[in-house]
């Protein structure tokens, strides 16, 4: 299967269980990779036939500000739930959801849900 890939989308949010995350917000980095059929449009040169990067990346923006999340698993499931929804030709999706600020008390570079979906 042919994918597209969208990685390192960085999205100010306010997700999460404490109040802070809510209230003050953070970064969120956002690796999308979605399988779709792209045969003809490596044949044919024409973005019609293909889906644009530039729309997934607005679905996931809006979907990620539209509504306040406790859990990543719940954001990066809506985020899969809203690219199906607006664009058919992807057939299966790999949405991993980043929280390099996670208010813990540890060292590390980030937290993370990886989730993969089929239609």
């Amino acid at each position: 299967m042919d994918k597209i890939v969208i990685s390192g989308l960085k999205i100010f949010a306010y997700h999460g269980v404490n109040p802070e995350e809510t209230q003050f917000g953070q970064w969120f980095v956002i690796d999308i990779k979605a399988g779709v059929d792209i045969e003809s449009p490596c044949q044919t040169d024409n973005i019609d036939e293909t889906v644009s990067y530039a729309a997934i990346i607005k679905t996931v923006r809006r979907t990620m500000l539209e509504k306040n999340c406790k859990l990543l698993e719940h954001a990066a499931q809506r985020i899969a739930d809203a690219l199906f929804a607006q664009f058919e030709q992807i057939e299966t999706l790999t949405v991993t959801l980043k929280k390099p600020d996670a208010p813990m008390k540890a060292d590390f570079e980030y937290v993370a849900v990886e989730i993969e979906r089929i239609r």
